[in-house]
């Protein structure tokens, strides 16, 4: 049987996303996002599904393939819904979505630029912020673990990004995939002399291991640490492999006040896929 699907393709960061407009039932969506994903496809890094919110304030609702959240595909669907409603060059427009992975809805700013658009998303608050140090792989891991509702991110600061510490990270999201039963687990490699970030996402349902070239949710918990790590305010630019994108955070007498990213986005294509199921 071949699907006909109707999708977008997108580039914030080079965390290239693919949006699907066709309706298609919840559990074909694992099937369709790793067929649509894969480099004989239209290929990209992860697949959200566009459907119809249930609270009537948001504009759309975001469901990820994994069910996770997604701070680089929110910002994709604003801009998608930005083009689809005109917006012109230098105007901006607010947008509210449903997204899968969190209960919140999320405010997207979006700002229409020459080539691209400028988007600015209020990412979900940590539930927690802790620090561990581990035995792991024969040495000792310093690690501070973000916990969200669905998803787990560990943030690991390094002084340069080794293949060593790479096949640790891997391994360490294989093994918290299996234990800890979170939609997403997130190891970020972060180099804080140079503010450089290097994403490691593994989403468990769909066995979808990627070092992305720029991670929106992973640039919000890094923001996040810095925060809390410092007990207050930071802005800050991290340095990704396809880019940068700035984040927002304020933490104050024990709680998050404030935590936003901004970035780029293109529409990089539009048309139907076809998938062999």
């Amino acid at each position: 049987m071949k699907y006909e699907i109707d999708f977008i393709k997108f580039n914030p960061t080079q965390n290239m996303t693919i949006l699907i407009k066709t309706n298609y039932p919840v559990e074909k969506y694992k099937l369709i996002a790793s067929k649509i994903m894969a480099y004989d496809n239209v290929y990209a890094e992860q697949v959200g599904f566009i459907q119809k919110s249930i609270n009537n304030k948001a504009a759309a609702h975001l469901q990820m393939a994994g069910g996770e959240f997604c701070g680089n595909a929110c910002m994709t669907l604003a801009t998608y819904i930005a083009s689809e409603i005109g917006l012109k060059k230098n105007h901006l427009t607010e947008i509210l979505l449903e997204v899968s992975g969190t209960d919140k809805l999320i405010m997207c700013q979006v700002k229409r630029n020459v080539e691209e658009y400028h988007c600015q998303v209020t990412m979900p608050i940590p539930e927690k912020v802790e620090q561990k140090t581990v035995k792991y792989g024969g040495s000792s891991l310093n690690m501070t673990i973000i916990r969200y509702q669905e998803c787990i991110h560990i943030v690991l600061e390094v002084d340069k990004f080794s293949k060593e510490i790479k096949k640790k990270a891997q391994s360490l999201a294989k093994l918290l995939g299996v234990t800890l039963g979170s939609k997403l687990i997130g190891v970020l490699l972060y180099k804080p002399k140079s503010d450089e970030l290097v994403p490691l996402i593994y989403v468990p349902h769909l066995d979808s291991m990627v070092w992305e070239r720029g991670c929106g949710s992973g640039t919000a918990s890094v923001g996040a640490y810095l925060a809390w790590k410092s007990q207050g305010e930071i802005t800050a630019k991290l340095r990704q492999p396809g880019g940068t994108i700035n984040v927002f955070a304020d933490y104050y007498e024990g709680v998050f006040t404030n935590l936003k990213i901004e970035g780029a986005v293109r529409i990089v294509a539009k048309g139907k896929a076809f998938i062999d199921v």
